[in-house]
């Protein structure tokens, strides 16, 4: 009994040291604070005055904390337009691409490209993907004549309607079916299902993760998009913000 008591009072072992561990976590430290610091530069620049910007050596933190610097950056071109138009712009483009492209069009041919089995079916969908290797330059003087003689220049329907085609859902989408079980479609043909009520009621179920990612991914493109938004907006009430941005960096 006394043993046993002697080993119950007895305070608990501590763990060694795990010196690898800790080594391991300075070192992410570290790699943070690097990593933290061309931001930390970009804050403090921020808020200078124009003459202390360019002092040598450099000053990390402002005499002078300049908060005027973000009113006059904000006021100095319409930037509350600016970004309106690209929320809308690339809402727009999401829902569509979402609502109408990918979901009866680009999963269609998703499904039919990695679901069904057709004669020629690689060698269609290698010139399907040819779309998405063609440069955009190369498109941009076609598009241009047919947005101008749609008389879409300087609208939204010229930032909204052309980037919501394209074969980038699809190839996605099918990627994605691929990776999902054909048991799942003999199962679903042995109770007589047909491939259109497989494809919306057993394919798209399980495929709203691959439609929430290219929606991710739509909504970012378009928004950092630039190249298309200078070609057809001219006016500054219609202009995304990297074309506002880039106009602002020209001025000042």
């Amino acid at each position: 009994m006394t043993a046993k008591a002697n080993r119950a009072d007895a305070p608990p072992k501590q763990s060694p040291i795990q010196w690898g561990h800790i080594a391991l976590h300075l070192v992410l430290i570290l790699g943070s604070l690097v990593m933290l610091l061309p931001f930390f530069w970009m804050v403090s620049t921020s808020l200078k005055a124009p003459p202390e910007i360019f002092t040598y050596p450099p000053t990390w933190v402002p005499e002078e904390l300049m908060w005027s610097n973000y009113e006059d950056a904000l006021t100095s071109m319409p930037f509350d337009r600016f970004y309106f138009n690209s929320l809308f712009v690339s809402g727009a483009v999401m829902i569509i691409q979402v609502m109408i492209i990918q979901v009866f069009t680009s999963s269609l041919a998703a499904f039919a490209f990695a679901r069904l089995q057709f004669r020629g079916r690689d060698t269609i969908f290698v010139l399907y993907l040819a779309a998405l290797m063609i440069p955009f330059p190369v498109l941009l003087i076609p598009n241009f004549i047919i947005v101008n003689r749609l008389d879409w220049l300087d609208t939204y329907w010229a930032l909204i309607i052309p980037p919501a085609f394209s074969a980038f859902s699809t190839f996605l989408l099918r990627q994605h079916f691929k990776t999902l079980p054909m048991d799942l479609d003999e199962a679903a043909r042995i109770d007589g299902a047909t491939s259109l009520r497989i494809w919306w009621n057993v394919i798209m179920p399980m495929s709203k993760t691959a439609i929430a990612a290219i929606s991710i991914l739509i909504f970012l493109n378009t928004w950092n998009d630039f190249l298309w938004s200078l070609v057809w907006t001219n006016a500054d009430e219609m202009q995304t913000v990297p074309v506002g941005l880039n106009s602002f960096q020209g001025q000042y």
